[in-house]
């Protein structure tokens, strides 16, 4: 789908609202990767996906997704002959056999939601469960992720031989320090590791005293680390233990791979279906969140409805959003909403485009039951202020080259959101223009979200079959908007309303009224009137 639209429309942002919903972070990359597909069958399959979720984690015994740790590349390797994954990689995949077991029984536990279960059996199905395996992995690994010392026999031996060897040579330096002159001892008589060696701290002028090797020394240098003489036995003994401690851990981890190597498939299948998990689990708990209905998804040309649509960006930031009520019928191809400034003609437009957008990519949007929303074959958007000082582009430039590009891809089956039309030019050739461009979209069959200041626009209802005026309800004694969109009466500016109440001067504005043509005079009171009914 169109990515510019899909930047202007801020769809990013959105996916990060629903990402934040996600348990793992596999789960969470993969939603903000979520893009609105053309294939409404796909859209209603993953919105009925995301119910059956919301049933199960709402339900009397609430589903809740286990660890899914991020071991795509491990499984790739696994898949390799020969390659051995490391301790984390194989605890890992032992968190992920659990979680696949658990979240599959899960998902066919009797005492959920039959509905929800029968619609998700499919991702029960991909899950795989291999005692076996899970249980070998934990016999290697130990709470704390570890490797275990009963994980082998010589394993058990070799570090049951290195604690002695360390508690011997700990003694005998402890021996050595007691025995040091005082002028010889340092301020901290602690034994320490240096370069993996122990040694003892001793005042520089005591090291020929002592022997043995320095291994390292204080910031100031008054400090030596010495390994006395006595120590050096020891200490090779100890690092000879350590590297067969390592070369059996190796082994272990080698056999291990090669143990669970056959897992490698249904376990790559399982992380991608807990994954995919995550993503209806994060969309489930996004459309409770923000207390979405459930709307039907129709054809572009079965029209709109809004039953108490929100944009899920305002909701975020947790202050009162006046509710969107829009309903358009299959006739009534092209809206254009006219108005003042702040009266929320632009969120209103940004918000048709992002439920659209939303339930295209399987996210429910913030509407309530009864909504109809569109699943169109693309979303073209012209809004905000595009000036480009790289491109030498004016507003105006940069709008007509959005309008060219619309012009040129839009279909009947498309989705069209044009903000402030005909601006940035004079109003007389940006009404026209605006009007052609309208008109066009219109008899193509597009589905066309307008907003504009421009009087002559408001004109077109009347001459182009398929147009309807709206606008969003002012507050003409407040001066404030209300953000109640009514449909069928176009929107009057309140340009020298707001004037006279900013205090401009009563011969100005008294001047300014006279300047004003008197059809258009005529035709503010008429609307005046209109917009005093509606309330009624």
């Amino acid at each position: 789908m169109n990515a510019h639209a899909l930047q202007v429309l801020e769809f990013d942002r959105v996916l990060g609202l629903v990402a934040e919903r996600a348990s793992s972070a596999p789960g969470a990359a993969r939603v903000r990767s979520l893009v609105p597909h053309t294939d409404r069958h796909f859209a209603e399959r993953e919105l009925a996906r995301v119910a059956a979720m919301r049933a199960l984690t709402e339900g009397d015994t609430p589903f809740r997704l286990e660890a899914i740790p991020d071991v795509e590349a491990a499984l790739k390797r696994l898949a390799v002959p020969g390659s051995v994954l490391d301790a984390r990689a194989l605890l890992d995949a032992g968190i992920l056999l659990r979680s696949s077991r658990l979240v599959r029984a899960a998902l066919r536990d009797v005492e959920r939601p039959a509905a929800a279960r029968a619609m998700l059996a499919e991702y029960a199905d991909a899950l795989c469960e291999d005692a076996a395996s899970e249980q070998r992995i934990a016999r290697v690994f130990g709470e704390d992720g570890g490797i275990r010392d009963d994980a082998s026999p010589d394993l058990r031996r070799i570090r049951r031989e290195l604690r002695g060897a360390e508690g011997e040579l700990i003694r005998l330096l402890e021996r050595v320090l007691r025995s040091l002159e005082p002028s010889h001892q340092a301020p901290d008589l602690s034994i320490t590791v240096r370069n993996g060696r122990y040694v003892i701290p001793v005042r520089r002028e005591g090291r020929l005293a002592v022997g043995g090797i320095v291994h390292d020394s204080s910031g100031s240098g008054a400090t030596v680390f010495v390994e006395p003489p006595a120590a050096v036995e020891f200490g090779n003994r100890i690092r000879e233990l350590e590297l067969e401690e390592q070369e059996e851990i190796e082994r272990i981890l080698a056999e291990l791979t090669d143990a669970i190597r056959p897992m490698a498939a249904p376990l790559a299948l399982a992380w991608r279906t807990l994954v995919e998990l995550d993503t209806l689990y994060a969309r489930a708990g996004f459309a409770a969140a923000f207390r979405c209905g459930y709307a039907t998804l129709v054809a572009p040309q079965d029209g709109v409805v809004i039953r108490e649509g929100k944009h899920p960006l305002l909701v975020a930031q947790g202050r009162p959003v006046v509710p969107l009520e829009l309903v358009l019928d299959a006739a009534e191809q092209t809206l254009l909403i006219s108005g003042p400034n702040t009266g929320g003609k632009t969120v209103l437009l940004k918000a048709v485009g992002v439920f659209s957008a939303m339930a295209a990519a399987g996210i429910p949007p913030v509407v309530a039951d009864g909504s109809r929303v569109a699943v169109y074959d693309d979303i073209f958007a012209d809004v905000g202020d595009e000036q480009s000082l790289e491109a030498s582009l004016s507003t105006f430039s940069a709008h007509l080259k959005n309008l060219r590009e619309i012009l040129a891809a839009a279909t009947a089956d498309s989705l069209v959101l044009v903000d402030e039309l005909g601006s940035g030019t004079d109003p007389l050739e940006g009404a026209s223009l605006g009007a052609a461009i309208l008109e066009t979209l219109t008899r193509r069959g597009a589905r066309t979200l307008a907003s504009t200041h421009l009087g002559q626009l408001k004109q077109l209802a009347l001459e182009v079959p398929g147009v309807v005026n709206g606008s969003l309800r002012f507050d003409a004694e407040a001066l404030a908007p209300t953000y109640a969109f009514i449909k069928g009466v176009p929107g009057r500016s309140y340009g020298l309303s707001i004037a006279r109440r900013l205090g401009l001067p009563d011969d100005v504005l008294t001047n300014a009224e006279q300047r004003i043509p008197t059809a258009e005079r005529d035709a503010m009171v008429l609307l005046a009137d209109l917009e005093a009914r509606s309330e009624r």
